[in-house]
């Protein structure tokens, strides 16, 4: 049941909740020179979600900005504690991620997850995400190694 599960979209004033965010739910710690500078920077976006003052799930991402194009939405990372999943909160904070971007002008909104990750891929279908099949990524200094 998730109505008892609220969102909060963080800002620049919400990075003492960001550090108090208890481990397990990011893949390590929250990192206090990175919580400041992400919550400051006006590109990046980050949606919690909250069972009372317990955080069980986020969203990140990033708008993006090209000189010839209309700003698109990078969906960074989706997470859910393992005790609330499948109840509807990864689904919420996707759709209230993708509702800031749009809200921010963003005119497309993507991401990657692996193939074999099933639980997220029916998330992103169950959002009417289009699913493509021709694209590779390359990565540089250890990026796609977490």
């Amino acid at each position: 049941m998730t109505d008892t599960i609220t969102l909060r979209q963080l800002g620049p004033d919400d990075v003492d909740l960001l550090m108090a965010v208890e481990p397990g739910l990011f893949d390590y710690a929250v990192r206090p020179d990175q919580a400041r500078a992400f919550v400051d920077d006006p590109l990046h976006e980050i949606i919690l979600a909250f069972d009372g003052a317990h955080a069980v799930g986020m969203a990140s991402g990033q708008v993006l900005l090209h000189p010839d194009k209309a700003p698109a939405f990078f969906v960074n990372e989706v997470g859910v504690r393992d005790a609330y999943q499948r109840r509807g909160i990864a689904k919420r904070l996707c759709a209230a991620l993708m509702q800031v971007a749009r809200a921010r002008g963003c005119e497309g909104i993507w991401l990657a997850t692996e193939g074999d990750n099933a639980a997220a891929r029916a998330l992103y279908r169950s959002l009417d995400a289009r699913e493509t099949s021709d694209i590779v990524v390359y990565d540089w200094d250890g990026a796609m190694d977490v």
